[in-house]
């Protein structure tokens, strides 16, 4: 509801208004905010997020307060651009897993000839990790199934595969390195690490 000096709520001149008085305002004004974020992102936690948010930059910024101006209708402002930027973030978010998604999908495959010379350490490497990354690579990387068949099959996105993907071939790059040392430095070539 706007009220006659142009805000939402009641009317609270910012002129000579204490910053612990300001504070007080907003926190008075919770429940609002919260259900003004809720309606615009709907999910309670992330409007959580964005308000809390909001709060310390409204801390940081209560200078820009114009003192005819109302610092509930200036606030309802701030979560406004609060929650535009959110959306911002998680396009941008969205679009760059897009991509990583692409990129693993088109990542070229190894010769068969250099995939059968790879380092024999590789099988117990990736019977270490977490069942999930473990699957993820025997079926992938190693049995060639392409990333968005097995997303499909496992009722999971293609950003989340490809994310899921890359977590696993990091996890095995570093199980490799303690496993093999200088050897997986090299790629595992012409391996000859102990425990192979």
């Amino acid at each position: 509801m706007v009220n006659s000096t142009g805000g939402y709520g009641t009317s609270h001149s910012v002129a000579a208004m204490p910053v612990t008085t300001k504070l007080d305002t907003l926190l008075e004004h919770r429940e609002q905010f919260l259900a003004f974020l809720e309606r615009r992102v709907h999910d309670r936690n992330k409007a959580e997020d964005i308000l809390q948010a909001a709060y310390t930059r409204a801390l940081e910024h209560e200078g820009n307060v114009q003192e005819h101006e109302s610092i509930v209708g200036w606030f309802y402002r701030v979560l406004r651009n609060a929650v535009i930027d959110s959306y911002r973030r998680h396009s941008v978010e969205n679009e760059g897993l897009a991509v990583l998604a692409r990129e693993m999908e088109d990542a070229a495959t190894p010769p068969v000839d250099l995939r059968d010379e790879a380092c024999l350490c590789l099988q117990s490497a990736v019977d270490s990790l977490p069942p999930d990354y473990a699957e993820l690579l025997r079926e992938v990387d190693l049995a060639d199934e392409p990333l968005a068949a097995y997303a499909q099959k496992r009722d999971l996105t293609s950003n989340n595969a490809a994310v899921r993907a890359h977590r696993a071939r990091a996890a095995l790059r570093k199980a490799l390195i303690r496993s093999c040392g200088a050897c997986a430095d090299h790629h595992c070539e012409n391996c000859t690490c102990k425990r192979c």
